[in-house]
C-alpha cells in the first residue's frame, strides 16, 4: 500500500482523507461525505493508520474535485 497526501480511502460508509503525510505519522480527516469536506481531524502513527485502512479501498478523485483543503 502506497500512502500519499490527498488520498481518499473508503471503508463502509466512512471516508478517510490524508491531510498531512510525514515520516512517522499521518494526519487524516474522517469524513461521512467526501464531497462536503467536513469531518474530524486525527493524528496517528502510520502503523495505526494502516490498521484502520485494512479492508478499505482507494477512491479515485472525481473530475473538478480538489484534493486539498
Amino acid at each position: 500500500m502506497r500512502l500519499e497526501q490527498g488520498q481518499i480511502w473508503r471503508k463502509g460508509d466512512d471516508h478517510y482523507r490524508i491531510v498531512t503525510w510525514a515520516r512517522l505519522s499521518i494526519e487524516y480527516k474522517h469524513l461521512k461525505d467526501p464531497a462536503s469536506r467536513e469531518g474530524t481531524l486525527h493524528t496517528v502513527t502510520k502503523k495505526e493508520f494502516c490498521r484502520l485502512l485494512k479492508g478499505a479501498e482507494l477512491v479515485q478523485p472525481e473530475a473538478g474535485l480538489p484534493l486539498e483543503t
